[in-house]
């Protein structure tokens, strides 16, 4: 296996963290579901299959390491469900379906609260040191975002569901997540990421006109409520771990649900939330211009997601490095870094790519990376670096 120095986070070429499942694991899965394959069976698959992503990305030059999610159902699912119990998963064929290059929309899986929620014990710290265990370069670690469950199910059903005061209900949620980062930061995690589409709905009058005929008050979750969560469960983070938010418009078997820029959730987001760095989808004209970089404060890093993880083709170098300057207008060069727009499996289906697409494709932004950088393309300065150089 490939061994690099190991480097903190951010990293000049990054990316989301969830890879392509192959087929023969997604058989072993369904063999085990079907109960011809026992639970040892189907660890021993995903180990190998996770060995293989992990040489896979180090092959072509990412610092950044993930385990692909490849033990996962979908990005979020086995976290809420397997690790807090009350949610059950249903298909939403409305509003929260997603649409495909040709218009179709597909039917989405979508979590909602049915009773209340309990941290039991940790849910990634086993897989998470397994990972690790594979490379000498940064493992990196996603976790769904705390707002996931408030946008997909209203503050109504939350409250039918047996939390008449939203408060507990904010207590339970927030201890979890406090008590999941420091397992994970025992196992030795020093990067984390949170998954938040949600908060990328906020840029859709659609989304904002569905929250608020539900009863919702969108203005004050995205500007009271949105910050004071996340940052709630994630105080007390060791100043040695890196926090990113990874914010996007839906991406399910190469589907989209939302758009606009981000200008209506820029000052929030990047003053307001205690997070270190941001991986941004920018790869279609949905994500709006680079205007709202504006409002990045000094000391954190934005991940232009330019690299379509949802369609096969290869990106040009030329367009992307026209495009790193042209966010440089708005934001200082040395704050900016690359990766994909999104993962490329939010759920065990991935999108309509092959692995060698993929791959391809996580290539593209390590060697565009290099050569818009130069020899600072591995390594963005850490908080505490830019601390220590004022």
């Amino acid at each position: 296996m490939a061994v690099s120095a190991p480097h903190e986070p951010p990293f000049r070429a990054d990316h989301v963290g969830s890879l392509l499942r192959p087929a023969w694991l997604l058989q072993l899965r369904q063999q085990h579901a079907a109960g011809r394959v026992s639970a040892d069976e189907l660890r021993e698959g995903e180990d190998a299959a996770i060995r293989r992503a992990v040489c896979q990305q180090e092959n072509v030059g990412l610092e950044s390491i993930t385990d692909g999610e490849l033990r996962r159902a979908d990005y979020c699912v086995d976290f809420f469900v397997r690790g807090m119990g009350g949610v059950e998963v249903r298909q939403e064929s409305g509003l929260g379906s997603l649409i495909d290059t040709e218009g179709r929309r597909i039917p989405a899986p979508f979590t909602h609260v049915v009773s209340h929620l309990r941290w039991r014990k940790p849910v990634y710290a086993d897989q998470f040191r397994y990972l690790r265990s594979l490379t000498r370069r940064t493992a990196k670690i996603t976790i769904p975002s705390p707002m996931i469950l408030h946008f997909m199910c209203g503050e109504a059903a939350i409250r039918k569901a047996g939390y008449p005061e939203l408060d507990l209900f904010w207590t339970e949620i927030t201890d979890a997540y406090q008590k999941e980062m420091l397992s994970l930061y025992e196992a030795g995690c020093r990067y984390l990421q949170i998954d938040d589409p949600p908060l990328a709905t906020y840029c859709d009058d659609k989304f904002i006109s569905m929250m608020a005929a539900r009863g919702d008050n969108p203005h004050r979750a995205l500007h009271e409520l949105y910050p004071e969560i996340i940052n709630r469960a994630f105080a007390n983070r060791p100043s040695s771990m890196h926090l990113a938010m990874h914010i996007c418009r839906g991406n399910f078997r190469g589907g989209w649900w939302g758009q606009g820029g981000y200008e209506p959730v820029a000052e929030v987001v990047f003053n307001d939330m205690h997070v270190d760095s941001y991986f941004l989808e920018y790869d279609t004209d949905r994500a709006g211009g680079f205007e709202p970089l504006r409002f990045v404060p000094k000391n954190k890093t934005i991940v232009l997601g330019l690299v379509s993880s949802k369609l096969p083709p290869l990106e040009s170098k030329d367009m992307l490095k026209r495009r790193i300057e042209e966010a440089a207008r708005y934001i200082d060069f040395d704050q900016l870094a690359l990766s994909p727009q999104c993962g490329f499996a939010t759920g065990a289906e991935g999108n309509p790519l092959t692995e060698e697409e993929q791959f391809a494709k996580l290539r593209l932004v390590v060697e565009v990376a290099n050569e818009v950088w130069g020899h600072r393309s591995t390594h963005v300065a850490s908080r505490a670096e830019v601390s220590a150089a004022r």
